[in-house]
């Protein structure tokens, strides 16, 4: 039999929340843009954490950052081997994962086998691949290659503090809970980002970039549980006709989390979005900084006033003609 004061613990609860969820009706934040909102938004941000000898470049080109930073989901949809650079099961392996996962690639390579770490996901060790890219880059003053790497590694970095990225539940545990990661990532920056605090400060070198990367992914995957207990705290008390609504986007319409909904639980994670968002803008602008110094700190002047070769723009051309069918969506191919 259920204790009385439990059951009025229960009750309690349940009317703060149906308080919490009036309130937020009758106050709704205004939305913003649809489609990869919180990448680009990530990127062009990190820009400004940058040191003098680097702004000037990099600002010059903020809207190629932005844009070329949706590339590796667009592409994880047309090129095998891609989708599994953006996320890592990590909970796949035991209960101390990151106790028995070995750090450098060869070595956990050879502990669980390239096969296994592909299936559950390479994030740490591609960000490290992308650091080692622009790194060159720099050396070589390549400008091309600056860029696209830059934006491309900024990408990766911001799903390294997605904390849906570093576990098998990437998009729920179970039916009722899919669409969770779309709630995360996508509709909750969309809705709310306008509001959020970004100054993450200036940039400063990272003396271990892939430690860094395990750091971005251990701290994630920590939100993982409690990003969970809210929303099924939710749904315990919401009722389902609220918690979806049909909203136009672009020329169709389609289901998506109720205003309602995102509101309650935007305000039940307690800025995780807005702190894992500024997060993945002060890592951007390091891991940026950190490649410009490990290459030397060559000086950027010539190129701050070089355009983006012509090549470059006709292969980019190329692979938008590739993508146009393609949706802005969050799912990954392989999951």
């Amino acid at each position: 039999m259920t204790h009385p004061d439990k059951i009025l613990r229960i009750r309690r609860a349940r009317y703060l929340f149906l308080f919490l969820l009036i309130w937020i009706a009758l106050f709704p934040s205004q939305g913003l843009a649809f489609g990869f909102h919180a990448h680009r938004l990530i990127n062009r941000m990190a820009v400004y954490t940058l040191p003098p000898e680097m702004i000037g470049l990099y600002k010059r080109h903020i809207e190629f950052l932005a844009e070329r930073s949706i590339d590796p989901d667009r592409r994880a949809h047309v090129i095998e081997g891609e989708a599994p650079r953006h996320y890592i099961d990590i909970d796949h392996f035991g209960e101390s994962p990151f106790q028995s996962m070995p750090r450098e690639w060869d070595q956990a390579k050879n502990k669980y086998s390239q096969d296994t770490l592909i299936k559950y996901g390479v994030l740490p060790w591609h960000i490290h691949e992308m650091m080692k890219r622009l790194t060159a880059a720099f050396r070589r003053g390549d400008l091309d290659q600056i860029l696209l790497h830059s934006a491309h590694l900024g990408h990766y970095i911001a799903d390294a503090c997605t904390p849906l990225h570093t576990t098998l539940h990437y998009n729920g545990r179970n039916k009722a809970e899919r669409g969770i990661h779309a709630l995360w990532e996508s509709r909750l920056p969309e809705l709310y980002a306008h509001d959020y605090d970004y100054l993450a400060g200036r940039a400063e070198y990272i003396s271990s970039p892939l430690d860094k990367a395990w750091e971005l992914i251990e701290q994630s995957h920590g939100y993982v549980k409690p990003l969970y207990h809210v929303y099924d705290s939710l749904h315990y008390v919401l009722p389902s006709d609220q918690m979806y609504v049909y909203e136009m986007r672009g020329q169709t319409t389609g289901q998506n989390f109720s205003r309602i909904f995102s509101s309650a639980f935007h305000q039940g994670l307690d800025h995780m979005v807005e702190q894992q968002m500024r997060q993945a803008v002060k890592s951007t602008g390091d891991f940026w900084y950190t490649a410009w110094v490990d290459a030397g700190q060559p000086n950027l002047d010539a190129h701050t006033r070089q355009s983006i070769s012509q090549r470059l723009l006709r292969l980019i051309n190329n692979q938008e003609s590739q993508w146009g069918d393609i949706k802005e969506t969050t799912e990954h191919p392989s999951k």
